[in-house]
Parts: C-alpha cells; structure tokens; sequence
C-alpha cells in the first residue's frame, strides 16, 4: 500500500540565517549527506515552543552559537516538499515536507564562539558565504525555499 504523501502535513521547522558582521551567512556541510551541499541551520520547533526560542536553541545546538540578536523574521511560514523517496526515511514517514519560519540573527561574537563538535552533531565543516550564492549550496528540493529566503531578506544586505 502506498501513502499519498499529499495528505500528509508539513513538519513545524525554524530556519537561521546567521549574518556575520560583513553581512555574510553562516552556511555548513550536512554529516549525513554524501553530496556536497551546505544548508543554514534549521530544525523543529517543540511541543509549546515559541517559533522565537526555537530558533536560539536550535542555532545553539547546531553550531554552540549564542552570541546573537535577531533581526528579521519571514513575513509568512514557508513550506517545501521532501522527495517522495525521503518521506518514509525522516520522522517517521509523518511528514510531507516542512514548514519554516525563518529568522535572521545578527552575529554579535567571534568566530572562535562557532563549534560543530555539539551532543549531536549535525555538520562536518562551515563556513560564511554571500547571501546570494545560497541557493546554489543546497540540495536540489530545497533550492526555491532559499530563493524566497533570499530575496525576502536581501535588503539586509545591500550597500
């Protein structure tokens, strides 16, 4: 028997773009990816959680980042689809895809603040990058998800 995975829900997820201090972005390389593509972090937001702290203790648990303020956040939640192959392999087979709330931070430490090497560790290197460049770095799936983003919160970032 087959799920139509059309009539499955999108995940609650938080997006984090972590804008440095000359206004590039935080990007890093999955663990679990044998491609090479780099993503922001991101992650689900917990029963109760505020779509706000779900974006701090994300970021912290991903990269031991704290040392931030955030400065945007997207206008609306923003879906996108998993590959049917990748539906039945991530949480459970109870999700279509996810949908984000995105949330840009402002950098306020040091580089040396940045440790991949957490209780869980979700990425093998990072580095900054230009805001435009993003859409390039990411899996295939999620590219139009980071041309909404980008081009929501590119003003950010002009001179």
């Amino acid at each position: 028997m087959t799920t139509d995975v059309s009539q499955l829900p999108y995940r609650p997820c938080v997006g984090i773009m972590l804008l440095n201090r000359e206004n590039k972005v935080f990007a890093a390389k999955r663990i679990d990816m044998r491609a090479e593509a780099w993503q922001m972090p991101q992650g689900g937001i917990d029963k109760g959680e505020d779509p706000r702290t779900a974006a701090l203790r994300e970021l912290e648990e991903e990269t031991g980042v704290t040392s931030v303020e955030i400065i945007a956040e997207s206008q609306d939640w923003i879906p996108y689809d998993l590959p049917v192959e990748l539906v039945t392999k991530l949480w459970g087979g109870k999700y279509r895809g996810q949908k984000q709330k995105w949330f840009v931070l402002r950098f306020l430490g040091n580089d040396s603040e940045i440790n991949l090497d957490t209780e869980t560790p979700e990425f093998l290197e990072w580095k900054w990058v230009e805001m435009r460049d993003l859409p390039a770095l990411i899996v295939p799936f999620k590219r139009d998800l980071y041309e909404r983003i980008v081009a929501e919160f590119r003003h950010l970032v002009a001179s």
